[in-house]
């Protein structure tokens, strides 16, 4: 039996501002852009790791309004998960994300579990961390 993660979601204020970050300072690129019910959802995925998905969408997108208010207030506050990548060259990720105007909150350090990582927020709060991968 084998299994792989298709896709997990991301929860944004505006899925604009959200693809300036996602798509043109990390590059990833938008595989669907989906409008219903006054909402979108948008498929990211990597040129570079193929199973990589990821689903940006608003907090009250195919939520009950109590369900979306609760995300939202969550979201506000910056506590839902990390959100965590691997890239090949960290210094040169972290330059292009930096350059981008996004909030650093962690430049690369080596830390002492062993990755090297910086973290950022995303324009919607979300803390992403960028591991170097690991040298084979």
């Amino acid at each position: 039996m084998t299994i792989a993660l298709q896709y997990c979601s991301i929860t944004v204020n505006d899925p604009d501002e959200a693809l300036a970050f996602y798509r043109d300072a990390l590059g990833l690129e938008v595989r669907n852009d989906v409008a219903s019910g006054g909402f979108r959802w948008v498929a990211l995925g990597s040129a570079t790791q193929p199973g990589l998905g990821i689903v940006l969408s608003e907090p009250h997108a195919g939520r009950s309004q109590a369900d979306g208010d609760a995300l939202q207030e969550l979201l506000t506050k910056g506590v839902l998960p990390d959100i965590v990548f691997r890239a090949d060259d960290l210094n040169a990720t972290f330059e292009k994300v930096l350059a981008s105007g996004a909030e650093v909150l962690q430049e690369p350090i080596d830390q002492p579990w062993g990755p090297r990582d910086c973290l950022f927020r995303d324009p919607s709060g979300n803390m992403v961390r960028i591991s170097q991968a690991p040298r084979a």
